[in-house]
């Protein structure tokens, strides 16, 4: 075991000197993004919207895992004013953003023929627009440092183009973030610039656990952290638009 993990701390990306943020980082995945990226040099931004605590609970955490600087910011990332403010404060606190990943994300578990309209475009919103104002943003400050990593939370059944209708707006706006991702990978390719994203199945702080997990578990935070590694890696400067599923294999007879 202390074999292994010293095998990955020596393939880990070195990020001294360099500022993330993690939208949505106050718990689940995005806390355990956030933590991994204090424990390999990064300044940290923690962001949250309303769970102020944990997000300071997140922060001290992310101190000790050894991050030389660390904040955390509110802000609604489906709002471009909110967003524009957020960026501010990171800025201010510690630096322009290097790398982004937008983690943040929402969902409706209601038969799409259920759904009324405002919920439908909360969901899109917290999935989508806010991938798209917050990448926005960071983009300016990333071209002209020519280093850039952003790594989008996408879903597995999103990659495969498979649906559940009681989860429709999640499905549409998980799809639309992949696309999105392709189309900013295609803009930044002289930049120095980078844009991928990773795409769970079930992680293990889930509500729901389906009869059909591969391997008879969840995925763990590890198994997202570890794909989100490479991709901020220097050695993968030339993968740009990827997105790799996390999901174990999984091969779903019925959506």
């Amino acid at each position: 075991m202390l074999l292994a993990r010293a095998r990955i701390d020596m393939l880990a990306p070195d990020l001294d000197g360099r500022t993330a943020l993690v939208t949505g980082s106050a718990a689940g995945v995005g806390r355990a993004l956030a933590l991994d990226l204090a424990a390999r040099g990064a300044a940290v931004a923690v962001h949250y919207h309303s769970s102020e605590g944990a997000a300071a609970a997140t922060a001290e955490e992310a101190a000790d895992r050894g991050a030389p600087a660390v904040t955390t910011v509110q802000g609604d990332v489906t709002d471009p004013a909110s967003v524009d403010a957020l960026f501010d404060r990171v800025e201010d606190a510690l630096s322009p953003v290097d790398v982004l990943i937008n983690n943040v994300g929402d969902f409706a578990p209601v038969h799409w023929e259920d759904l009324d309209v405002d919920t439908w475009h909360r969901v899109l919103d917290t999935n989508l627009t806010g991938t798209y104002l917050c990448t926005r943003r960071a983009l300016p400050a990333m071209r002209e440092k020519r280093w850039g990593r952003i790594v989008n939370v996408g879903y597995a059944s999103s990659e495969r183009g498979l649906v559940n209708p009681t989860n429709f707006p999640y499905f549409a706006a998980k799809a639309g973030v992949l696309m999105f991702t392709r189309m900013v990978a295609a803009d930044t390719q002289n930049d120095g610039v980078t844009a991928n994203a990773v795409s769970p199945y079930v992680v293990e702080n889930s509500d729901e656990f389906p009869a059909d997990l591969p391997r008879g578990r969840a995925a763990a935070f590890d198994d997202v952290t570890q794909a989100v590694r490479f991709f901020l890696d220097e050695g993968s400067d030339y993968v740009s638009g990827a997105n790799l599923t996390i999901d174990g294999g999984w091969l779903p007879e019925d959506v």
